[in-house]
């Protein structure tokens, strides 16, 4: 699997090393970036722009790239006995993805489901910077099957939706689910019937709207770390 982009390369060489295969470099490196390119012990290449673009598949990869071994995503039963868990509903962007996997990690959640069939996993890792090496991620379609589960063992289900209650108004339970639904199509009313309680943020200025990835690092700050 194809990664690139500086950020994620120096993350993933500085704690993931053994998930590299191998290095490829298609621009001159500063001295102290290459020394630790070189610390790794790596099979390291050198491309050119054609190449390098076309294992990027167009992307921006500032002359770092890496393959390195397939993502393995992480059994659902593995986060029953977490205490906070975060649902990604019809949410297809791998930039939003990456970036609330980024800041879930960030701030302490103990696993992301994605309710999906597949997922671009290589666009998620490059988004959320690496983080995604160093999360829980469940690829599991079957939503409504999980919260019934997961209600069994004692999860407070919250749903993200516009009207919500306003989060910093509630006490939030000790085991709970945050359900992110897609901007322009939010959460299906079927899952929201599931859901123990709605949640949302107080807006101003006659703005009703923030970006999720935006909005979910509010809502789980909040529900976190109150």
């Amino acid at each position: 699997m194809i990664v690139y982009g500086k950020q994620v390369f120096f993350y993933i060489l500085e704690k993931h090393k053994e998930k590299i295969n191998e290095i490829y470099l298609a621009k001159e490196c500063q001295k102290a970036d290459f020394a630790k390119i070189i610390k790794s012990s790596k099979k390291i290449k050198k491309l050119d722009f054609k190449t390098a673009q076309s294992l990027a598949r167009g992307g921006n990869h500032q002359g770092f790239l890496m393959d390195i071994k397939e993502f393995e995503f992480s059994a659902f039963e593995d986060l029953k006995e977490k205490d906070f868990i975060v649902i990604l509903y019809n949410i297809s962007d791998v930039g939003n993805i990456g970036a609330i996997v980024r800041s879930a990690y960030a701030l302490g959640v103990d696993g992301v489901i994605l309710a999906a069939k597949s997922v671009a996993i290589d666009g998620v890792i490059r988004s959320s910077s690496g983080a995604a090496l160093d999360m829980k991620i469940v690829l599991n379609d079957d939503i409504l099957t999980m919260i019934n589960e997961l209600k069994q063992k004692g999860f407070y289900i919250y749903a993200s939706a516009s009207g919500g209650d306003d989060i910093h108004t509630i006490k939030v339970k000790e085991k709970k689910v945050l359900i992110m639904g897609s901007e322009g199509f939010g959460i299906a009313p079927k899952i929201l019937k599931k859901s123990d309680k709605c949640v949302g943020i107080k807006m101003h200025n006659d703005f009703d709207s923030l970006n999720v990835s935006a909005a979910f690092a509010i809502l789980c700050d909040r529900m976190k770390n109150g």
